[in-house]
């Protein structure tokens, strides 16, 4: 069994490998994204802070994490991976659950096929439609968060799924 904790810029193609993989590999997706503009279409979006919506979302995210691990289910959580808390914690559910823990970094450091990529995308209520600040960019990019002591795979995005789909399926079975 796989917790496959996901990681990536918004834009960066997690989702598209996510369900890449799920085809592949008998996988439940935990959509960040779904769970927080649920969260976000429920309230009054005024009424909520975004960092809060955050939150609570991650808390939901990992609820759901869990229990699909604990029913015997291949796990992906599909969210950008910015806090050390996030890896800690999937870390400790994936080995709660005896589950192999696996961690895939999308990485797109190409400002403006983000932005492209944003601007295309039918966008949920709790997502980015453009990146304004290209040093905030970069900098968020370079301060990715990764697991101590652990193997992880960064991969290229910019190339077309099909050219390292087998190398993130052998880095999985691995």
């Amino acid at each position: 069994m796989f917790f496959i904790q996901m990681s990536g810029f918004p834009g960066s193609g997690k989702s598209t490998l996510a369900l890449e993989i799920a085809k592949r590999i008998d996988c439940v997706i935990v959509d960040h994204d779904i769970v927080k503009s649920a969260l976000l279409n429920s309230v009054n979006e005024s009424q909520l802070d975004g960092k809060l919506a955050g939150k609570i979302s991650y808390n939901i995210d990992f609820s759901l994490v869990d229990f699909y691990l604990s029913q015997g289910k291949n796990v992906i959580l599909d969210s950008p991976c910015l806090y050390d808390e996030m890896i800690e914690k999937g870390v400790a559910i994936a080995r709660t659950n005896n589950a192999r823990y696996k961690y895939i970094e999308c990485y797109l450091a190409d400002f403006d096929e983000i932005n492209n990529r944003l601007k295309n995308r039918v966008n949920k209520i709790s997502q980015i439609t453009q990146v304004e600040n290209k040093n905030l960019f970069y900098t968020t990019i370079k301060n990715s968060k990764k697991p101590d002591n652990l193997t992880w795979l960064t991969v290229k995005t910019d190339n077309p799924l099909h050219t390292y789909i087998d190398d993130v399926l052998n880095y999985i079975y691995s």
